[in-house]
């Protein structure tokens, strides 16, 4: 065995093990899974899911999108298109979402009856947005404010969480493809340590909306699980690929690519973003906390 497929061996058990240790603090500490702490308690909850809210919206546009861009715009090079092909892309993958999503509430809404039609995150405090509730179902202190108040029943839905993990997974099967296309050693351990880094931060963010999303404790780990699969998977299809590559190899990469950027575009700015921001208190702090997620995002892609 020769040092350079030693070294994508090493990022390979590298990049699994990392993701896994990072995925699994949010998903087995109880802390993070209860939903009837103190108001300290909640205040933190909600200024660590605005805090991975700026992480996911800088992997959105500072590293997804970019990347996609580049690589389907190198596989256009020799084709003339008179058409935005690649936002055409991005759209596709954002209205799918919209679609499948609408297509399975408006099932739920047909099929259910009775507690069926309960919505699946029922905590006021988390809650708010898209449908109104008279005051005398709340508290009494929103009860004496005399008027409604606005609850956003799909905030953090499993679904929504769902087709974020999907979108962040076929990413990073993307990202380890790119180490394990790799001639050079020197060149691995680069784009590794940029990817173990990132990595870690963007699974800790995804375990985060996984457990406020209400998913199964036993779903979350599957989830993280997988997830953690992906890059190996990507460094693992790349050496087996690395003499034999398909002619529409990276047309078809590409493609997929921008599909998952639509879905992280939909995911981020009308799932992650819209459910902290709409909800009452501490909206500075909020903004301050995006902003930071943000920045350590920004900065990463700055020195990688």
């Amino acid at each position: 065995m020769d040092f350079l497929l030693q070294v994508k061996l090493g990022a390979l058990v590298g990049l699994l093990l990392l993701t896994l240790f990072f995925g699994f603090i949010p998903a087995r500490v109880a802390w993070f899974r209860n939903t009837n702490g103190t108001e300290t308690h909640s205040t933190v909850l909600s200024l660590i899911s605005c805090f991975a809210g700026g992480v996911f919206l800088a992997a959105c546009l500072l590293d997804i999108i970019p990347d996609y861009l580049a690589d389907i715009n190198a596989a256009l090079a020799s084709m003339e298109v008179n058409f935005p092909l690649p936002m055409f892309i991005i759209a596709a993958g954002f209205f799918g979402v919209l679609m499948l999503e609408r297509i399975v509430l408006n099932c739920r809404e047909n099929s259910g009856t009775g507690n069926e039609r309960v919505p699946l995150i029922q905590d006021n405090r988390n809650g708010h947005g898209h449908t109104h509730v008279h005051t005398s179902s709340v508290s009494p202190d929103l009860e004496s404010s005399g008027h409604h108040v606005h609850v956003d029943f799909q905030a953090h839905s499993p679904f929504r969480s769902f087709m974020l993990f999907l979108s962040l997974s076929l990413h990073s099967v993307f990202e380890g493809l790119a180490i394990g296309l790799q001639d050079t050693d020197s060149k691995v351990l680069e784009i590794c340590i940029a990817i173990l880094v990132h990595k870690s931060i963007i699974v800790f963010s995804l375990s985060v909306k996984l457990v406020q999303s209400a998913v199964r404790p036993a779903w979350v780990a599957a989830y993280i699980v997988v997830f953690a699969v992906m890059s190996p998977l990507g460094i693992a299809i790349g050496i087996s690929v690395i003499e034999a590559q398909l002619a529409a190899g990276a047309l078809i990469q590409s493609v997929l690519e921008g599909l998952a950027a639509g879905t992280f575009v939909y995911i981020t700015f009308l799932e992650i973003l819209p459910h902290e921001l709409n909800s009452p208190g501490k909206q500075l702090l909020k903004v301050l906390f995006i902003l930071l997620g943000f920045a350590v995002m920004a900065a990463l892609t700055f020195v990688g």
